[in-house]
């Protein structure tokens, strides 16, 4: 520490940033002491991380806008590297039933290969051993028997299974829900 920055002494208030919740709230802590005194909240932003201009340029050729397949695409340029767990088999699972209208997933699909990794990557201790999103979603619309645009109604649904299925209830940045939020923003700018 420097002589020009100021000590913080013990017991003098501190102002935290907070964590965004479940519900999307940006919560403020003032705490004295590591006390927590008083708590204020408001609505936070979502930010999902994903350029919009990742899934511009696979919406080129799309004449029904980015496709649900798609989206899982882009998850590789944002998510790419990361070794897949619960979370992102249960939002990849809502996307494929999303995309194909089905009730169960499809076997060979998109889906089962998520949740394969997911059950192997749980056993698996090193992370560069781990079946990484990228081997899960890099060819996902060849994977998918049928699919269509994401709309925001996909997006949610599959924000919400990531959720659920997360153990400090977040979705990733960049990951799978947040690749479905930005085909489904886009689709609903190019409609309007």
């Amino acid at each position: 520490m420097s002589h020009e920055q100021p000590r913080r002494e013990e017991g003098i208030n501190e102002r935290d940033g907070g964590e965004t919740d479940v519900s999307g709230r940006h919560v403020i802590s003032e705490s004295i002491g590591g006390q927590v005194v008083e708590q204020v909240s408001h609505n936070a932003p979502m930010n999902t991380m994903t350029p919009a201009s990742l899934v511009e340029d696979m919406n080129a050729g799309a004449s029904g806008g980015v496709t649900i397949g798609e989206a899982l695409e882009a998850t590789v340029l944002t998510a790419g590297k990361k070794p897949v767990e619960w979370s992102d088999a249960a939002a990849i699972q809502a996307a494929e039933v999303r995309a194909t209208g089905r009730t169960n997933i499809v076997p060979g699909g998109v889906a089962a290969a998520a949740q394969s990794a997911a059950t192997i990557n749980s056993r698996t201790e090193k992370d560069e051993d781990k079946t990484k999103l990228a081997d899960i979603l890099s060819d996902a619309t060849t994977k998918l028997p049928k699919d269509r645009a994401a709309t925001r109604r996909d997006a949610e649904g599959v924000m919400g299974a990531e959720m659920r299925n997360d153990p400090s209830l977040a979705t990733h940045p960049g990951g799978v829900s947040a690749s479905m939020a930005a085909a489904a923003r886009l689709n609903q700018n190019n409609d309007n």
